[in-house]
């Protein structure tokens, strides 16, 4: 692990945040493991201080467990945190698309779409990070756009633990275009506002995206 991840100006909590979730999410730091802080402090050229706050901040997302005095490890999840965590997901995502096509501008349709459109654009090009972070874009603005708070807010703690399952659902050039065939469904009803189609469509995708990831966990 001798590559360097020094950061450059931006937020530095913020970007110690990112930088930290994209190895837990690719699979640098493996499930179930424990972090080595000295050298990721090294490796990101940053002080213990701001880096333990990162720690905090995804031990709240779900994706690390702190430990005061034992140290920080990846959290780990069984298949059956991520089904029922999946089969949750799917009927939040799903009523987000009804409400969304009942309730959205066409400024916010149109920018949705756009961001689909530049998703697509990564994907022709194989860049799988870009491609995901749009991806988990998406779905954040699309349930936002159901104008419902309670709803975005489960979403949203959902999405954020399932962050490295998402992830790894897009390994195989197959599932990668699974995924990317269910997008552009859903896209299509949306400009449609056919509300029923978009939820059924959101519904579809989460049920794929268990049948991708199951036997990776």
């Amino acid at each position: 692990m001798g590559t360097s991840l020094e950061i450059e100006n931006r937020s530095l909590h913020d970007q110690v945040v990112s930088r930290v979730r994209d190895l837990i999410i690719e699979g640098a730091l493996e499930p179930g493991a424990r972090i080595d802080e000295a050298d990721l402090i090294q490796r990101l050229g940053v002080s213990r201080t701001p880096f333990r706050e990162a720690l905090r901040t995804l031990a709240a997302e779900g994706l690390v467990i702190v430990r005061p005095s034992r140290g920080s490890t990846v959290r780990k999840l069984t298949r059956e945190d991520v089904k029922s965590m999946l089969e949750v997901l799917g009927h939040l995502e799903q009523l987000a698309g009804e409400l969304a096509c009942a309730r959205a501008s066409e400024d916010e349709v149109a920018a949705l779409v756009d961001l689909h459109n530049q998703m697509m654009k990564h994907y022709l090009a194989r860049d799988r990070m870009p491609y995901y972070k749009l991806n988990q874009e998406f779905h954040s603005r699309l349930t936002a756009l159901s104008k419902n708070g309670s709803l975005q807010e489960m979403q949203s703690n959902l999405q954020a633990r399932l962050k490295r399952i998402r992830y790894i659902g897009n390994e195989k050039p197959e599932y990668w275009a699974g995924a990317v065939a269910d997008h552009e469904t859903m896209v299509a009803a949306l400009k449609k506002r056919d509300g029923k189609a978009l939820g059924e469509a959101m519904a579809t995708h989460i049920r794929n995206t268990w049948d991708r990831v199951k036997d990776s966990i």
